[in-house]
C-alpha cells in the first residue's frame, strides 16, 4: 500500500506533535504548516492526499483556506478542525464540501479513523463487500440448486441484485466476474422453473402463481381507487430491477416505500404483449378474441402498443370502475414537458396512468447506436446511464411535484432485459417476427440440442395463433436467435447488446412499488 501525504495547517502545530508522530508510525506522511497561506503555498508546490485545516487561524481563516482549496483542487479532501461548535460555522464548511469535521481537543483514534473513512474507505469497502460475498456465494448456489416456487426464485435474484449493486461500489470489481457466472447458472435454473411452471399458473386455479402482468392494475392499483386521493401509477418501460434498485435511494428522499412486491412479466416479455396486458387487464390471446379491433397481431406493420389508453378504458369498465382518469405516454422530452406544464390539472382525476418509455428506447439505442454502445458496455453502465437519465428526466421532476401533494403513486415496468451473448441459429418463413427473444411462425427449425422453450400449442399459453400451425419459441438464459443468412454479421452486431422477449429473470422478475410522499 502506498504511503499517503497529508498537509496539515494549525497556528499551533507544535503542539499536535504528539499527533503526527502517531500517524507517521501508522505509515502516513504528515507535512506541518503554521498558516492558511503556508498550507496554500504547499498545495500549489506538491501533491496531497488530504488537508488537515484548523477553523480559527490568524490571517487566512481555515474557511478562507478552504475555499480558495476548493477553487483550484475541488475533488482534494479536506478535514475541517475547530474548538468552536457553532452551527453556522459547521454548515458553511459543510456547505464548501468538507470531507470531514473534528472537534478539539482531538484523540489519536479520532484522527485515524477520519483518514481512514476518508483514505482508505474504498479499499476497505471492497475489501469487505468481497468476503461478505464469497460467504454468501455458497448459501446462493445452495438456494439455486433447490427446488425453488416463485417467492424463493424472487429472493433468489434480489439477493443477487444486492450484490451487483454493491460490487458496482468497490474500486477493483474483483468479484464481479464470479457474480456474472453465478448468475448465469441461476438463470439456467430459473428457465427450468418456468418451463415446468408457467403453463400451470394460467390453466390451474388451484396452483400458487406470482402476481402476473394482466392481473398488475386489478391487484395493485385499483384497490387504491377509493376517492380519497388522486392515483399515478407510472409504468417505465423496460426498466429491470437492478435499475430500480439503483433509483430508489433517490426516490426515497422524497417518499416513503410503503410496500415492494415484485411481479412476474408473461411471455413474451415485450412491450407488445407483457404491457397491452398490464393496460386490458388480459393475456394476449383474449386481447386478439375480444378486442380485435385494438389487438396488432405480429405479421402486421402497425404499432403494437398504440391502443392502451383503450385497453385502460376498458379494463376500468369491465371492473366497474366509473372514475375520472387520464393517460400519457412519453416518448420525447418535449412531451415530459407538456405534461409538466399542464400537471395540475391531474389531481382532477382518480387514476392517471402515464407511460415513460426512455428506458426501452434506451436499449434499442444501444443496439443501433456505436456511441450509446460505447456508453452502456455491461450491466454497471447500463445501470449508470438509467441513472443519469432520471436525475435529468421530467419522470424526476413530476415526481418532485407529487412528493409535495396528498397522492398515491405505484411504479412498475412492463419486463426488463438481459444482455444477450450467444446466438442460436433459427429458420423460419418470411412472416416471422423479428424479436431476437422470441420468434412465432410457422415451420420454425432449430437444433434440438439449443436450449430453447418451445410451445407448439400457443392456446396452452393465451398466446394468439397468427395462423392454425403457429408456434412459439422464447430464447434462454442469455441466448438469441439468428438467421443463416448473413449470420456472422448478425451476430456480430447484436452480440452484448440487451434485449428482452425471452426467459431470464432479468427479464421477468418486476418491481411493483408504492409510494407515499414524506411532504405530507
Amino acid at each position: 500500500m502506498r504511503k499517503y501525504k497529508i498537509l496539515w495547517a494549525d497556528d499551533e502545530i507544535d503542539l499536535l506533535k504528539p499527533h503526527i508522530l502517531f500517524l507517521n508510525k501508522k505509515g502516513y506522511e504528515v507535512e506541518p504548516v503554521n498558516s492558511g497561506a503556508d498550507a496554500l503555498e504547499k498545495i500549489a508546490e506538491d501533491s496531497y492526499d488530504l488537508v488537515f485545516l484548523d477553523e480559527n487561524m490568524p490571517g487566512l481563516t481555515g474557511l478562507e483556506t478552504l475555499t480558495q482549496i476548493k477553487s483550484t483542487l475541488p475533488n482534494l479532501p479536506v478535514v475541517m478542525i475547530t474548538k468552536s461548535e457553532e452551527e453556522n460555522i459547521m454548515e458553511e464548511a459543510i456547505g464548501a464540501k468538507i470531507a470531514d469535521y473534528l472537534i478539539k481537543p482531538l484523540n489519536p483514534n479520532q484522527i485515524l479513523l477520519s483518514i481512514k473513512k476518508i483514505l482508505d474507505n474504498k479499499r476497505l469497502v471492497s475489501e469487505h463487500t468481497n468476503q461478505s460475498y464469497q460467504q454468501d456465494f455458497t448459501n446462493i448456489s445452495l438456494a439455486v440448486n433447490e427446488d425453488l416456487d416463485f417467492n424463493e426464485w424472487i429472493e433468489v435474484y434480489k439477493k443477487m441484485v444486492f450484490w451487483e449493486l454493491e460490487i458496482d461500489k468497490t474500486s477493483e470489481k474483483d468479484m464481479a466476474e464470479v457474480l456474472n457466472m453465478q448468475k448465469e447458472g441461476a438463470n439456467a435454473e430459473f428457465t427450468k422453473y418456468i418451463i415446468n411452471n408457467y403453463e400451470s399458473w394460467l390453466n390451474d386455479a388451484d396452483v400458487p402463481k406470482p402476481l402476473l402482468s394482466h392481473q398488475l392494475m386489478k391487484k395493485e392499483v385499483f384497490p387504491k381507487l377509493t376517492g380519497e386521493k388522486p392515483v399515478f401509477f407510472f409504468v417505465i418501460d423496460n426498466l429491470r430491477f437492478d435499475q430500480w434498485e439503483l433509483l430508489e435511494p433517490i426516490i426515497g428522499e422524497y417518499f416513503n416505500i410503503e410496500s415492494k412486491n415484485p411481479a412476474f412479466a408473461i411471455l413474451p416479455t415485450t412491450t407488445a404483449y407483457a404491457r397491452n396486458a398490464i393496460f386490458s387487464g388480459m393475456m394476449p390471446s383474449d386481447m386478439a378474441k375480444y378486442h380485435s379491433d385494438l389487438w396488432v397481431d405480429e405479421i402486421e406493420e402497425e404499432g403494437k402498443n398504440n391502443f392502451e389508453e383503450e385497453f385502460l378504458a376498458r379494463q376500468l369498465k369491465k371492473n366497474n370502475l366509473d372514475i375520472k382518469f387520464s393517460y400519457h405516454k412519453i416518448v420525447h422530452k418535449n412531451q415530459g414537458k407538456q405534461l409538466l406544464a399542464n400537471f395540475n390539472n391531474l389531481f382532477n382525476n382518480d387514476l392517471n396512468a402515464i407511460v415513460y418509455n426512455f428506458v426501452d428506447m434506451l436499449s434499442h439505442a444501444r443496439t443501433d447506436m456505436k456511441m450509446i454502445r460505447e456508453l452502456a458496455p455491461d450491466e454497471s453502465a447500463y445501470r449508470s446511464l438509467t441513472n443519469s437519465w432520471f436525475l435529468h428526466s421530467t419522470l424526476f421532476e413530476a415526481l418532485k411535484i407529487l412528493s409535495q401533494k396528498d397522492v398515491h403513486v405505484v411504479v412498475t415496468t412492463d419486463h426488463g432485459t438481459i444482455r444477450v451473448k450467444r446466438p442460436v441459429k433459427i429458420v423460419g418463413d418470411k412472416n416471422t417476427n423479428t424479436n431476437l427473444r422470441f420468434k412465432v411462425g410457422k415451420n420454425l427449425n432449430f437444433k434440438k440440442s439449443d436450449n430453447v422453450f418451445v410451445s407448439r400449442n400457443p392456446d396452452s399459453l393465451f398466446l394468439p395463433k397468427v395462423n392454425v400451425s403457429s408456434s412459439y419459441v422464447f430464447a434462454t438464459n442469455d441466448d438469441f436467435f439468428a438467421y443463416p443468412n448473413n449470420y456472422n454479421y448478425y451476430v456480430n452486431y447484436y452480440k452484448d447488446t440487451f434485449q428482452h422477449g425471452g426467459i431470464s429473470l432479468e427479464e421477468m422478475i418486476l418491481p411493483v412499488v408504492h409510494l407515499q410522499p414524506k411532504n405530507t
